[in-house]
């Protein structure tokens, strides 16, 4: 096969190719995306020439019409979201208006007469940002990137003199906004503020950045500056909603993607068999494909789940490859790399540099958005396992597609009732919109604690439910309840000597732990503490880039793991062992005898032991551990059907438990369909007998202090979710229950009791009550 970058890929014959042989049978569809012509409209008038110049330099001549319909609206002082797709150009539509109201304050006495800030969820795309910005050379606009790395000297000088500042929501939270004094000048003159990949700011995070931006607004207003927001996404559901909750103001939004597209062939694909009749594992298959495509000098990325997939995809391929390059007379053999969260800032720089450069031929990622770097341009995807949601996935899709190519994504399902699902329902990938961004940014878990920062930065009156919502009042008074803040008739006051925003995690509750390699030092990678004990307990298994190492103490307190090199031959899984209890029925439906309810739950988790697993799946041992509990308070949605209602189901008592239990995970399973998370942000309990309710109960809920929106929108959304719940574990071809419909990866009690056929039962006779109609009077 010729060389892709030079001849343009030709998805179809590569596909062919992937699928030839013995594979011929695990290609399940295939859905091309068709070519579109874009639309262009001419230069706007109001473009400060020297932009113009440096734009036209470049070979931009004219605009895409949604890339005019921005610039217009943010020129015209509206907030506006632009949400297109990937590759779309959606950049330029805020650099005019931004770039040009920077020209026009050169002229100002200052010679800054007005200011931009640019904030991105990763220090990688703001590289990518001052990059694209210093090659464009407009004379006059200082460009500086801000990040935890800046010098001191240097952050002065850009505080003084820069007039775009290239940073992200954490440093706006713990530098800018705590000292806004030295950023005075900065702030009087602030013009635009750009949120660039704002759809992932959803759930909890999605809340702390909300509170960032309010608490921005508020201290520009303070200095006279009343700055226009202008929000870029990938494709979301009513991104006007999503922006809307993010700056807690009307935002226009922009949503006709008017790019050209290049045809892009879409596969969906079901690993193959083992030799003894078992299903092939989802990473091994993608690694496989990742293999023939780069030898075959395609240039890939593969998406895995988890860093371990990553770190497999990654090592599997080279081996294959060298194998395949081992005689003397073969060309070198193609360069592949793993790529995750967790790395180093150098270890970053390096695989970014060799990606671009094409010295590193294929990838293995844990998301496009970790990934943090504009990686358009490549020539295929591997996907292996359904990312969560759509968005997610047509995101990853859009990473494929150089200018003037074509472009192949295959999505490898997974082991995963959802993914079975999809593979049988292709409908639900291709021809459904994608979903909503679900964020509160009223979870009182999250906005006490930025009122309190708040406060510190300037004293909070009631003017301020105009940023904060009619909550402000009652929030701030608990916080003066607990010493936080001091009432005064002026206002509330930060009553405490330490820095409030101190106190506030964005990225997630809990310290960091380190995980460091006990022989020579070195910090291997990071991990917050409540996946930590899950994770990096003592004796625990840990994978990096491609080594793995055994955990030999995790002390908590001082937040770091200990690790020794080697292969003990075994994987390790956690088990652990949750109740829940209900603190506030919030809402609820009658289901004829049946109950469905969402509230406030506190859900209390201990990881109790940790069995060794060998690569066939076998349990060689379960050795118990000693850690403490974790108690989450958050939001649930559950539901609950008294017991003659279960037997009436077919349900014997004894089997309750695994019905329950099997249906709890189906449904969790399938909750991402609905709402835009995916199985590791919600977690599920199901109980025979419940004390809040005194009946067999299943809950599901949000893994986050406060929730996150996820099971709201399962409440709302309960008779889809649970028919769809049903239909996946009754057509499943699997006897007793498998990972592609009721077991599920992070069960805490390694997957017993389940029981399939209750399941089925159980979730059939929910539904039926549902048609149910409950006399009144």
């Amino acid at each position: 096969m010729d060389d892709a970058q030079q001849t343009g890929l030709d998805p179809r014959a590569t596909l062919d190719h992937l699928s030839r042989g013995a594979r011929a049978d695990r290609l399940v569809h295939v859905r091309t995306v068709a070519a579109r012509e874009g639309r262009t409209v001419p230069w706007p008038t109001w473009c400060a020439p020297p932009v113009t110049a440096a734009l036209h330099g470049e070979g931009i001549q004219v605009l895409w019409e949604h890339q005019a319909t921005v610039a217009e609206l943010a020129r015209a002082g509206r907030h506006v979201v632009v949400a297109t797709g990937t590759a779309s150009g959606k950049s330029l539509g805020y650099l005019l208006p931004v770039l040009t109201a920077l020209c026009e304050g050169t002229e100002a006495v200052t010679g800054r007469g007005a200011t931009a800030l640019y904030l991105a969820p990763t220090k990688a795309l703001g590289a990518d940002q001052e990059a694209r910005l210093h090659a464009l050379a407009v004379p006059g606009i200082r460009v500086a990137r801000l990040d935890g790395d800046t010098p001191t000297e240097e952050r002065r000088w850009i505080r003084e003199h820069a007039h775009y500042v290239l940073t992200n929501p954490d440093l706006v939270h713990h530098t800018l906004l705590p000292g806004h004094e030295r950023w005075s000048a900065f702030l009087r003159a602030l013009r635009y503020v750009v949120v660039d990949e704002c759809h992932v700011y959803r759930g909890v995070f999605g809340a702390h950045v909300s509170a960032v931006l309010r608490r921005l607004l508020r201290v520009a207003a303070r200095y006279g500056s009343t700055p226009t927001v202008i929000l870029a996404s990938a494709t979301v559901a009513r991104p006007e909603e999503l922006a809307g909750a993010l700056v807690g103001q009307e935002v226009a939004a922009v949503t006709q993607d008017a790019s050209p597209r290049h045809e892009s062939v879409v596969a969906l694909w079901q690993p193959g068999e083992t030799e003894d009749g078992r299903r092939r594992g989802t990473v091994t298959e993608a690694a496989d494909l990742l293999t023939d495509l780069v030898d075959a000098g395609v240039q890939t990325v593969a998406f895995a789940r988890s860093r371990v997939g990553v770190e497999h995809v990654a090592a599997r391929a080279r081996e294959a490859l060298e194998a395949r390059h081992a005689r003397p007379t073969t060309s070198p053999v193609p360069q592949v790399a793993g790529y995750r969260g967790g790395y180093l800032p150098e270890e970053r720089r390096a695989l970014e540099s060799s990606l671009r450069d094409r010295s590193v031929m294929g990838l293995a990622a844990t998301s496009a958005l970790e990934l943090g770097i504009d990686i358009a341009g490549l020539d295929a995807v591997v996907i292996a396992g359904w990312p969560g949601t759509r968005a997610s996935f047509w995101q990853q899709v859009g990473r494929a597609g150089r200018r003037g190519a074509a472009s192949l994504a295959v999505l490898v399902a997974a082991d995963d009732p959802l993914d079975s699902y999809l593979l049988s329902h292709p409908d639900l990938v291709f021809d459904e919109p994608v979903e909503n961004c679900v964020l509160d940014p009223e979870n009182p878990y999250v906005l006490g604690p930025h009122l309190a920062a708040a406060a510190a930065e300037l004293p909070l009156t009631l003017e301020d439910e105009r940023w904060f919502g009619p909550g402000l009042a009652g929030l701030a008074e608990q916080l003066v309840v607990g010493g936080i803040l001091r009432s005064r008739p002026t206002g509330w006051y930060w009553a405490r000597p330490e820095r409030a925003t101190d106190h506030v995690a964005l990225r997630g509750a809990g310290q960091t732990v380190q995980i460091v390699d006990r022989s020579s030092g070195r910090v291997l990678g990071t991990v917050d503490e409540a996946r930590a004990l899950g994770t990096v307990h003592e004796g625990a298994v840990y994978v990096h880039q491609g080594e793995p190492y055994v955990v030999t103490e995790l002390d908590l307190d001082g937040a770091v793991a200990l690790v020794a090199a080697g292969d003990p031959g075994w994987t390790t899984r956690a088990r652990s062992e949750s109740s829940f209890a209900i603190r506030e029925t919030l809402d609820v439906q009658p289901w004829g005898s049946a109950t469905l309810a969402s509230g406030r739950v506190e859900v209390t988790t201990q990881v109790t032991s940790f069995q060794r697993v060998l690569p066939d799946g076998t349990v060689i041992g379960t050795h118990p551990l000693d850690l403490p509990s974790r108690t989450l308070s958050t939001r649930a949605v559950w539901w609950t059907l008294p017991v003659e209602e279960l037997a009436l189901a077919g349900v014997a008592e004894q089997d309750v438990p695994g019905a329950l239990h099997a249906a709890e995970h189906a449904s969790i399973g399938m909750l991402p369909l609905l709402a835009t998370c995916d199985r590791w942000d919600i977690g599920g309990v199901s109980t025979p007998s419940h004390p809040d309710t005194g009946l067999p109960t299943v809950m599901v809920y949000d893994g986050y202090p406060g929730g996150a929106g996820f099971s709201s929108r399962a409440y709302a959304e309960a008779a889809h979710w649970l028919a769809a719940t049903r239909d996946l574990v009754r057509s499943c071809r699997c006897r007793d229950g498998c990972p592609a419909c009721v077991q599920s990866p992070k069960c805490g009690n390694g997957n017993e009791p389940l029981d399939k056929a209750g399941a089925v039962l159980v979730l059939d006779h929910l539904l039926s009550e549902r048609t149910v109609v409950v006399p009144t009077g």
